[in-house]
């Protein structure tokens, strides 16, 4: 176990100077402050004080039912045919979770063993790792391409990963979308090899062009059997009420309970409450569409600034949505600049942190999601300078910058 990069730049990156680039963060002064003290004090009025109580572990019963339903209209909207029946989903396939991150601990905790084999994307979510190497496994990386996962490269591993994990719509760090020919390869793959597919999906409600496409879960039309779907409430509400959920199969989902039950007995009750509450009350249908819209505007911020700033040889990541883009480049070292970057008020995280195999340190992870669009123009010209001044240090004369 170690300190990961991200959660050590939080410390440096809350100054209110620091242009951050950082942090997988909501944009705070979007958070419906007003409308989560009208649900709170609605949930006060309605619940009382049970919204003080323990509750099950499995979470509170309204929204593992919102949440079954929800996957339910989803599988129907995604099938594309007419009369279908929706995907057998119920509350019993749910478990309601302290944020995704605590979903993804659990799944470690009851699948994982020493030497066994997971199948990652190369880059992938830094958390992931964090959570599932003390298991002692061993991480077999998948390289990616704009189409997401190359699955085809599961063909060599064939028999031996236990668990594949994926975000297949908007990557954590790459922002890339796993096409759909893929998706449904990779759960051929899982069906007939006897691995389970861990879809990992914070942001796929935040798409801002291009098509939406079907959960991996939604491809299973007898249920949830392979796949076991984790999802949070962190990115298109907020995250400190630390509400996530994991939907799998009632098997997978009763051992889970058993390791949440000596993890932390319950997710916290009145978070769930005031999350319950906002769905209900249809609050997602007003505060998303202004979510998306700020984001995307922040999104083409940061790329016509990459395109005005950084150096022509340089390439990077065009996300459909979500947070994040990656930059990469022919040879500078993003790790070694990070210093000189945080001295000019900037941040970024070094994308080594997210490679396996000791591949990355030409890359670094942006989000966007987090910095006004002015905040973002200055912050890449940073950037850029800093790029440019390292390139003639190196002896490698003056970059051409795209103007």
């Amino acid at each position: 176990m170690r300190r990961t990069a991200v959660r050590e730049l939080l410390k440096v990156t809350a100054r209110p100077e620091i242009i951050s680039f950082a942090g997988g963060l909501p944009a705070a002064e979007l958070f419906p402050v007003e409308r989560v003290k009208q649900a709170a004090e609605r949930v006060f009025e309605r619940v009382g004080a049970a919204s003080l109580q323990y509750g099950e572990t499995e979470g509170l019963a309204g929204l593992r039912k919102w949440i079954a339903a929800e996957f339910r209209r989803q599988s129907l909207r995604s099938s594309g045919e007419h009369n279908r029946s929706p995907m057998p989903v119920h509350p019993e396939n749910v478990l309601i979770t302290s944020g995704a991150q605590q979903a993804l601990d659990l799944i470690g905790r009851i699948f994982l063993e020493e030497s066994d084999c997971v199948a990652v994307e190369n880059p992938t979510y830094l958390a992931l790792l964090s959570a599932w190497r003390p298991h002692g496994v061993e991480f077999q990386p998948l390289h990616s391409d704009e189409q997401g996962m190359r699955t085809q490269e599961l063909e060599r591993l064939r028999g031996r990963p236990k668990l594949i994990y994926l975000t297949p719509n908007f990557q954590n760090p790459q922002g890339t979308t796993l096409a759909l020919e893929r998706r449904t390869q990779l759960l051929r793959f899982a069906q007939e090899s006897g691995a389970a597919i861990v879809e990992d999906d914070p942001y796929g409600d935040l798409r801002y062009s291009g098509e939406a496409l079907p959960h991996v879960l939604t491809l299973e039309p007898t249920g949830p059997t392979n796949v076991l779907y984790v999802g949070s409430f962190s990115k298109v509400l907020m995250p400190g009420l630390r509400v996530g959920w994991v939907l799998a199969s009632a098997e997978v989902i009763e051992k889970l309970v058993q390791a949440k039950q000596a993890a932390d007995l319950q997710t916290n009750s009145l978070g769930q409450h005031i999350v319950l509450e906002l769905l209900e009350a249809g609050f997602p249908d007003e505060f998303l569409p202004v979510l998306k819209e700020n984001y995307r505007q922040r999104r083409d911020a940061m790329l016509e600034a990459l395109e005005r700033f950084f150096p022509s040889d340089v390439s990077w990541t065009r996300p459909e949505g979500g947070m994040f883009l990656m930059v990469r480049f022919p040879s500078l070292d993003a790790t070694a600049l990070l210093p000189r970057a945080l001295a000019q008020s900037v941040a970024y995280v070094p994308g080594e942190e997210f490679h396996l195999g000791g591949e990355g340190r030409n890359t670094m992870r942006l989000n966007f999601s987090n910095a006004r669009p002015e905040r973002i123009e200055v912050g890449i010209r940073r950037l850029g300078q800093l790029i440019e001044e390292q390139s003639v240090s190196e002896g490698k004369g003056s970059a051409v910058f795209r103007l």
